[in-house]
């Protein structure tokens, strides 16, 4: 018996590391994205302490590069009188660094290659720091410009230069600096000729990041984190409530893991599957402010937000969930301080009068408690087929030999195009995928079927001759057409 309870308690432990990817801890962090302990008059003391004294242990600050100054790091001051604060209060700090400019890079090398070289120097100049994030939110127009040139998506081959420039600067310096890249919004348009926000969904802008990395015929990552900022719709919606395909919320993890898997699979850059992990680099639900604490801020709210019971029971519910994914290496709340203009963000554990919010009691327990999974663990693989790939044949009935109109329908959780085929059958048979590929087809058709949508398959107006036959469908995921499903209908007579 006590072999056994052994070699099941040995094959957890395996199954709990080989779902993390080869070599990679599942060692878990959390933390805050927030600069106030930067600009704070006591140097950050109070601001290091607080977070620290609830289990937070990370603080992601920002850091600018002027195309201007290319060599000059600007708030030096402040980081110089932060960072040792952060580190005597057991904080580790990050550094995300990104263009002060949206359209400062685009896809320039020139410019690609200053930013590399100042965060390299921004590497030497403080060495304490271990983790670099590179860029922020590059598939929006806010901090990346181009998106578009011409229609064409641009936006992901400018950056990929500048991120695979970044990681080489950083590893030159110290090889054990982690670097985190990717950094993306979790929606987008894929609209150029928008009127606003013209800009690019996570998992485009993803393909379009392996896109040009292949292109670049590099050998080396460009990545050992890939980060990611899971907003949700609304902040009225549940963690557990997904965005539309192709843009991915916490809910939605897998899609980023596949894209990233469509992107990189077989290249120098780690997949989830080889390693890479995900950073969840920013996240935050925004409540109403009560009105004892109004005269805090300012401005006017310009989105709806939630309660604080639900923000409370949304952070506990990213922590334990988070737990139970070992591709997950840490998640950052933004902010931990509510920003004072109400435009901004009030998703903080404490309101910008000092007060805490039930999700400050909330996560503080929750980290008191350990680190450890106490739910079920998440086991991702990758999909080689097409994701939700479904046909809708309809019953097998005898057709009559008048009938000129031929259909069934078609569904994807993704984007997916299809080519479809009527095929003659010999005997009553049923046809395997393989089988009925290889026959000639008597009528085909072919189109798009959009996520979630359930679009009919209509072949040319044709009268067939009495026989069997059977509906064939192949349908390839759009931004990964390696990825297919074949779907065989069963067999029906006609005459």
């Amino acid at each position: 018996m006590r072999r056994r309870a052994a070699a099941l308690a040995l094959l957890a432990c395996l199954l709990h590391a080989s779902s993390a990817g080869a070599g990679a801890s599942t060692t878990i962090k959390f933390g805050v994205a927030d600069d106030a302990g930067k600009y704070a008059n006591d140097g950050g003391l109070s601001f290091f302490s607080d977070i620290s004294a609830i289990g937070l242990g990370l603080d992601r600050m920002t850091v600018t590069w002027n195309a201007a100054e290319p060599t000059t790091i600007p708030e030096a001051t402040f980081l110089d009188r932060a960072i040792p604060a952060a580190t005597a209060a057991g904080v580790s700090v990050r550094l995300s660094v990104r263009p002060a400019a949206p359209g400062a890079i685009g896809t320039s090398a020139t410019r690609a290659a200053a930013f590399a070289a100042f965060v390299a120097e921004l590497a030497k100049a403080y060495p304490q720091v271990r983790t670099f994030v590179i860029g922020n939110e590059p598939n929006q127009p806010r901090f990346w410009r181009p998106q578009f040139r011409n229609g064409r998506a641009v936006a992901a081959l400018g950056y990929e230069r500048m991120l695979a420039d970044s990681y080489d600067a950083l590893k030159a310096v110290d090889p054990t600096i982690t670097v985190v890249g990717g950094v993306v919004s979790s929606r987008g348009n894929d609209a150029p000729g928008a009127p606003s926000n013209s800009s690019t969904s996570p998992l485009r802008f993803i393909a379009g990041l392996g896109a040009a990395y292949r292109a670049s015929h590099r050998t080396k990552p460009i990545m050992d984190v890939f980060g990611f900022h899971p907003y949700p719709r609304s902040n009225r919606d549940p963690l557990e409530r997904g965005l539309e395909w192709p843009d991915a919320g916490f809910a939605n993890l897998d899609r980023v893991k596949q894209a990233l898997w469509d992107a990189f699979a077989g290249t120098g850059q780690p997949t989830v599957e080889k390693g890479l992990r995900i950073s969840i680099d920013e996240v935050g639900w925004q409540t109403a402010i009560p009105a004892a604490s109004q005269e805090a801020y300012t401005g006017l709210e310009t989105v709806p937000v939630t309660s604080d019971r639900a923000q409370a029971h949304v952070y506990g519910d990213l922590i334990s969930r988070a737990e139970c994914d070992p591709s997950i290496s840490d998640v950052l709340f933004m902010p931990f301080i509510d920003e004072t203009n109400l435009a901004g963000f009030q998703s903080g554990l404490e309101r910008a009068d000092g007060t805490k919010r039930p999700s400050y009691d909330v996560v503080r327990d929750a980290l008191a408690a350990g680190t450890t999974c106490t739910g079920t663990l998440v086991r991702w693989r990758h999909r080689t087929g097409v994701i939700g790939a479904t046909a809708f044949f309809g019953p097998a009935t005898t057709r009559s030999i008048v009938q000129r109109s031929w259909a069934f329908r078609v569904r994807a959780a993704e984007d997916a195009t299809w080519t479809a085929a009527v095929v003659a059958v010999e005997g009553r048979r049923q046809l395997t995928a393989r089988a009925a590929l290889a026959v000639r087809p008597v009528l085909r058709a072919k189109g798009t079927a959009h996520a979630g949508w359930t679009p009919r398959v209509v072949f040319p107006l044709s009268r067939l001759q009495p026989g069997r036959y059977a509906y064939v469908v192949v349908l390839r995921a759009a931004l990964a057409p390696q990825r297919q499903t074949t779907l065989v209908s069963k067999t029906f007579a006609v005459g």
